[in-house]
């Protein structure tokens, strides 16, 4: 295993590389990377260091900021006041804000099957005191930060299986301290996929937390950097401590490709 200074020697060449890609997208997850995790999310906010770094990329010549979050498109647009002219995906890539436009077109049928699954959630939390039922526009999110690794095992069992017995089609995915259930089988690698082909972008950045940030980092190439934030199982080619660590990642991208 690399120790600590390699690694961020090896991270730090990365990024004086990638910063010289003729058209660059930086894309960050919110939750657990911009922002430490508080019990109430609405309260979260992004490190101000690292906010003054994006709002820095974002000015830059050929780069965009895209923020790609689980949360709803509308509380990611609250927590952060990102500008208008930066693109945010919401619901782990479900609803869309890009060049100023909303994009969340549900069908008829998904938005029924939303419901139906969102009703039987809501019977769910009524049993277990602490557990919060987040409704979504594509899914619900399942929130056990409150109670103890005991009761959030036996709600997430419970839950999991009143969404399927309400939607057999139902997507289902871990997260920490959320279980989460959607209609739409899209992820955040889908996302930024999308968004790479959509700016015909040269290279990607992309920084996440969480289980569901593995599917954006799937489908990062060899000449992305993709890095993972905190501990856990990843795909991802560098790993950071925790947000206040990614500042210093985002100052220094920043800098390099604002004098490149």
């Amino acid at each position: 295993m690399r120790d600590e200074t390699t690694a961020t020697t090896d991270l730090t060449a990365a990024l004086e590389t990638l910063a010289a890609a003729p058209r660059l997208i930086v894309a960050l997850d919110f939750d657990g990377t911009l922002a430490p995790f508080a019990d109430d999310p609405s309260e979260v906010g992004a490190l101000p260091g690292s906010w003054a770094a994006v709002l820095t990329l974002q000015r830059a010549k050929d780069t965009e900021v895209v923020l790609v979050s689980g949360r709803p498109l509308g509380s990611l647009a609250a927590v952060t006041h990102a500008p208008a002219e930066m693109a945010l995906v919401g619901s782990h890539g479900v609803e869309w804000r890009v060049d100023g436009h909303d994009e969340a077109a549900l069908t008829d049928d998904e938005v029924a099957r939303v419901a139906r699954i969102g009703a039987a959630l809501d019977e769910v939390g009524t049993r277990f005191p602490g557990v919060v039922i987040e409704h979504k526009p594509a899914g619900h999110g399942v929130h056990t930060r409150r109670v103890s690794a005991e009761v959030a095992a036996e709600a997430n069992a419970a839950a999991s299986r009143a969404a399927h017995d309400a939607d057999a089609d139902v997507l289902e995915r871990g997260g920490k301290d959320i279980l989460e259930f959607a209609v739409r089988h899209v992820t955040k690698g889908d996302a930024i996929a999308r968004l790479r082909d959509l700016r015909g972008a040269d290279a990607v950045f992309f920084a996440g937390d969480d289980v569901t940030d593995e599917d954006g980092f799937r489908v990062l190439g060899d000449g992305d950097v993709g890095v993972k934030v905190g501990e856990g199982d990843t795909l991802a080619r560098y790993r950071i401590a925790d947000p206040a660590a990614l500042t210093d990642v985002l100052k220094q991208l920043a800098r390099l490709r604002a004098t490149r």
